[in-house]
């Protein structure tokens, strides 16, 4: 008896140290996994903040591209506007050829056929209210049939990209 009895706290001490082992493991199991969570989230967090850069660093570098394209293309169209002046001033003039004319007039429109394809446009003058960012006054008239700063004649077109001035138009202001 006295062996079943020492058998018995054996097993009982055998089975406390089990049991102590398992909580043991079951503890390092726990920190385990809540470490794991904490490098997980820190892991989440990183990666959404590098995604979140990289987008603005894609919209910023698109948003750059296209002020560069818009930048350099008003250049070259600024270079090329005293061009298009000369063809509208060649439509103006009197001639016998009325071929020749309208070879001129061709040339003019395919010529401003491409700058509308760029996003380059006519900036409205008569008829409209002046605006000093739009236009360039170059004299003032006095006209009781027209408004108050309203534009009266232009000397000279003007166009923009969007809403970057090319070139001002020169016009007469009423009023």
């Amino acid at each position: 008896m006295e062996e079943n009895n020492e058998n018995a706290q054996e097993d009982v001490q055998l089975e406390n140290e089990m049991q102590e082992r398992n909580e043991n493991n079951q503890e390092v199991e726990t920190n385990l996994l809540e470490e794991t969570k904490r490098e997980l989230e820190d892991v989440t967090d990183r990666y959404k903040r590098i995604l979140a850069e990289f987008e603005n660093h894609k919209k910023r570098s698109q948003k750059e591209r296209a002020m560069l394209y818009n930048s350099i293309l008003a250049d070259v169209v600024e270079m090329l506007l005293p061009v298009i002046d000369n063809l509208e001033n060649a439509t103006k003039v009197e001639t016998q050829d009325e071929e020749y004319k309208k070879g001129v007039e061709l040339v003019l429109k395919q010529f401003k056929d491409v700058l509308t394809s760029k996003g380059v446009e006519e900036i409205k003058t008569v008829g409209e209210t002046f605006d000093p960012a739009l236009h360039e006054a170059v004299s003032s008239i006095q006209d009781d049939n027209l408004g108050e700063k309203e534009i009266a004649s232009e000397y000279r077109k003007g166009y923009k990209i969007g809403n970057k001035v090319i070139r001002h138009s020169m016009v007469v202001v009423a009023n």
